[in-house]
């Protein structure tokens, strides 16, 4: 755990490969999905590092994981030290990116980060990306904009919640109600609908990969299209019999993509 002054949050946060960090080789910053944490990562981001020979840094938002939790989270918000607590608003991935990912960087002491997001992780280093300089952006099964196949899943992941979903997630978050809730209310909210940051996009000049799986239940191959359509120096990698989680059903060819992606960009990540 470690206390963010600027923000007033005590976030879970887990260096990986530490011993690589004064080698200037750039530190891959990981994001994680909308129900994830640190330990659900389990040991995908660590191989990765030692695959680039790159140190890594994972942490868990705000009510996931180890993370400070959010009272009241299905409750009217309410302001701690300038942050808002309780009920998640439409806008929590640009929050997360705008304002706690910067908060943490500078407190870490990272500059000109290697981003790596899977899901909500990936919206909210593209967000990021388009407003504060990083070194590259790598996203897995991002989210630009809302699809009918995407609320499906989540209206699912509902009902799964009281069929087990809930005793499988409470390994791996100290408050697992808070981390449920916050993700899965705020995406079938009536305010969620116009969720779209494709304007944002075209600011996005760092190098760019989007990967996605062709079965991917929470998302059609359109959002990474309408990225490359919006970054045209966007790198895209469709990848076949994967589902929503490209690093955990196809790890290798999420590797070799990520390794062959950074190859030529040498010189560009100070971190």
């Amino acid at each position: 755990m470690q206390l963010f002054t600027e923000i007033g949050l005590n976030l879970e946060v887990q260096w990986l490969c530490p011993e690589l960090r004064n080698l200037n080789q750039g530190t891959l910053v990981f994001l994680h999905e909308g129900l994830g944490s640190v330990a659900l990562w389990r040991d995908w981001p660590e191989q990765l590092c030692r695959q680039l020979q790159k140190p890594g840094l994972v942490y868990s938002r705000q009510g996931y994981g180890r993370s400070e939790p959010i009272q009241q989270v299905r409750s009217d918000p309410f302001m701690v030290q300038g942050v808002r607590q309780g009920r998640r608003q439409a806008d929590y991935m640009h929050h997360e990116a705008l304002h706690v990912l910067p908060a943490v960087l500078k407190g870490l002491g990272i500059h000109n980060p290697i981003l790596v997001g899977h899901s909500d992780g990936g919206t909210i280093a593209l967000i990021h990306a388009s407003q504060y300089p990083v070194g590259a952006c790598m996203v897995m099964a991002p989210h630009v904009m809302v699809e009918e196949i995407s609320l499906q899943a989540i209206r699912q992941s509902r009902e799964s919640y009281a069929r087990g979903l809930r005793e499988r997630l409470a390994k791996f978050h100290d408050d697992v109600d808070c981390a449920f809730w916050q993700w899965n209310d705020v995406w079938l909210s009536d305010a969620f609908r116009s969720f779209d940051i494709r304007p944002l996009l075209q600011s996005i000049t760092a190098p760019l990969l989007a990967i996605q799986g062709k079965d991917d239940a929470y998302g059609t191959l359109a959002q990474i299209d309408d990225i490359a359509s919006h970054v045209p120096h966007t790198q895209l990698c469709k990848l076949p019999n994967c589902g929503h989680s490209p690093h955990k059903d196809q790890p290798a060819a999420v590797n070799a993509a990520i390794a062959d992606f950074l190859s030529g960009l040498t010189g560009r990540h100070q971190g």
